[in-house]
């Protein structure tokens, strides 16, 4: 459990650009946000403290965090370029795609075969999140998986 200076408390994806989803991502975002509220690591170097109300989104090629106090006002913008994820991303929604076409007919030992590179993929992912942050902001790497989700749902046009 972490202190309420250190994590965040409300999340908001910018989808201005996002019309539909299918609904397992529709599942998987509800999912990621829901576990990211119940237990997050979340502290910028800066020393600013929380509990943040993190607005999410993408901007110019960058993966935007605004972070805002619980009255919602302006507290740190934290910026990535997206380039470090772009090939991650897309091999991810691919092996996710594959998932999805499995669970409905495969056999078990070849959905098993496929969830593990999707899992292998997201842990790539949510490290390579890790590390493209941490100049910027302290998280663990169970805050930095579902903050990956999320990347990879705003992705989805």
């Amino acid at each position: 459990m972490t202190d309420d200076h250190h994590r965040i408390a409300q999340v908001t994806l910018d989808e201005r650009s996002v019309i539909r989803r299918k609904g397992d991502v529709e599942h998987e975002r509800a999912v990621a946000i829901a576990d990211l509220l119940e237990q997050n690591s979340f502290a910028p170097r800066s020393g600013a403290a929380g509990p943040f109300n993190l607005h999410l989104g993408i901007a110019e090629e960058r993966l935007v965090l605004d972070l805002r106090d619980a009255a919602d006002q302006p507290v740190e913008r934290v910026t990535l370029p997206l380039a470090p994820f772009r090939g991650l991303v897309k091999d991810y929604f691919l092996v996710c795609e594959s998932y999805y076409s499995a669970v409905k007919t495969a056999d078990p030992s070849r959905i098993e075969a496929i969830d593990m590179g999707r899992r292998s993929l997201h842990n790539e992912g949510s490290q390579l999140l890790r590390d493209n942050l941490a100049d910027q902001v302290d998280i663990d790497f169970d805050t930095a998986r579902r903050l990956f989700t999320l990347l990879c749902v705003l992705h989805i046009r």
